[in-house]
């Protein structure tokens, strides 16, 4: 039977593993591998971290009024890079979950949203 490679089950099954082997490795070396304050940038930069840079770099470097204001305008690309970073984060992480659910059966279904609940739960206890 001539089909294309990737209708091949064991192939499909293959990278699918390979993909979330590489997930959760990831995941695992994220956890435990790194300090807990490198994955928490976000919010202080959402929560006037920008200014409180800024104020910092002014006073310790000793900044020029015109270094200050280019380096307001890289602070302010960066917040703006994050947050368009975090929403396609936002994206991936929606479309896979609903790839996947859609895999599911109603059973399955259920459970997987109660274990992305607990997830979730367990994520802002940090």
């Amino acid at each position: 039977m001539n089909r294309a490679l990737w209708q091949n089950p064991r192939i499909v099954s293959t990278f699918l593993f390979v993909f979330l082997s590489g997930a959760v490795a990831g995941a695992i070396t994220m956890r435990f591998g790194f300090p807990i304050e490198r994955h928490r940038q976000g919010p202080y930069w959402s929560e006037g971290g920008r200014d409180i840079s800024l104020q910092r770099f002014k006073k310790e470097l000793n900044l020029t009024p015109s270094q200050a204001a280019e380096i307001e305008l890289v602070l302010d690309d960066f917040v703006k890079y994050y947050q368009t970073l975090q929403a396609q984060m936002d994206d991936v992480r929606s479309t896979g979950k609903n790839r996947i659910t859609r895999l599911l059966n109603e059973e399955q279904k259920l459970k997987f949203e109660h274990m992305m609940t607990e997830l979730q739960a367990r994520q802002q206890l940090r």
